[in-house]
């Protein structure tokens, strides 16, 4: 698979001249800024938001539940360093497409595949033997509070790298669609797990996998396995 180094621009040539000890730390640091961006984000929509908790209480914040977020951080920049190496070895080859309309296509289609791809992934981690192994620790958290969403097996956080991954060798998307598209996960994923619902009521009507889509998930754990939209749970019939 031959990459032709000449087709990187600006900022694209540091990364990729960037040493594996260089690499080790750029993972680490920012995935460790992406998860004090989701606990700040948290936070202050708690202390803004004057809509009802969704359930009486958030779960309590224990420190094995702190433990295994730090993990999490680890696995994710594990992700990334593999990502790296895939890019590095012309496996993975990031698209130079900056059109608005050209960006905007890529980024909804990443999120539709992925949000199908979680789904079956999601459906999957709830058959009973891969529950009670894997999944079963973040469900513990049937509220939930600002580390939730980074309450998960260490399998389970590079199962979803690696499906982002095949997506990036499958088709070359460009590194902005791809960095946009990590930046609403990660919103997303922390909206979903507030206490309080953050989408007008309207929303449920255009498919979109509101607060209390996921928050009735962790409260009927047969229901609501999509991410961002609720689309597949009303095609497959797991829709609540």
């Amino acid at each position: 698979m031959n990459f032709n180094q000449t087709e990187l621009s600006g900022y694209l040539q540091v990364f990729w001249q960037f040493s594996w000890p260089q690499w080790i730390i750029f993972s680490l640091v920012i995935n460790i800024f992406l998860y004090l961006f989701s606990i700040g984000l948290y936070v202050f929509i708690e202390k803004t938001c004057r809509k009802s908790q969704l359930q009486e209480k958030n779960h309590p914040v224990a420190r094995s539940d702190f433990y295994l977020s730090l993990i999490t951080i680890v696995c994710n920049s594990f992700v990334l360093l593999l990502g790296a190496f895939l890019w590095k070895t012309g496996w993975i080859v990031l698209g130079q497409n900056q059109s608005v309309i050209g960006i905007i296509a890529e980024v909804v289609a990443l999120l539709l595949l992925m949000d199908l791809l979680m789904y079956f992934f999601h459906f999957a981690a709830h058959l009973p033997f891969i529950y009670t192994m894997l999944h079963g620790k973040h469900h513990e958290h049937v509220s939930t509070n600002f580390l939730s969403l980074f309450v998960l097996h260490p399998f389970e956080t590079i199962g979803f790298g690696l499906m982002m991954l095949v997506l990036l060798i499958g088709y070359d998307f460009s590194v902005t669609s791809v960095s946009i598209y990590l930046l609403i996960n990660l919103i997303w994923g922390t909206i979903g797990h507030l206490n309080r619902e953050f989408f007008p009521a309207s929303f449920d009507h255009f498919f979109v996998g509101t607060t209390r889509f996921h928050n009735q998930h962790h409260l009927d754990e047969s229901k609501n396995f999509g991410f961002y939209t609720s689309i597949w749970d009303r095609l497959f019939g797991t829709y609540k």
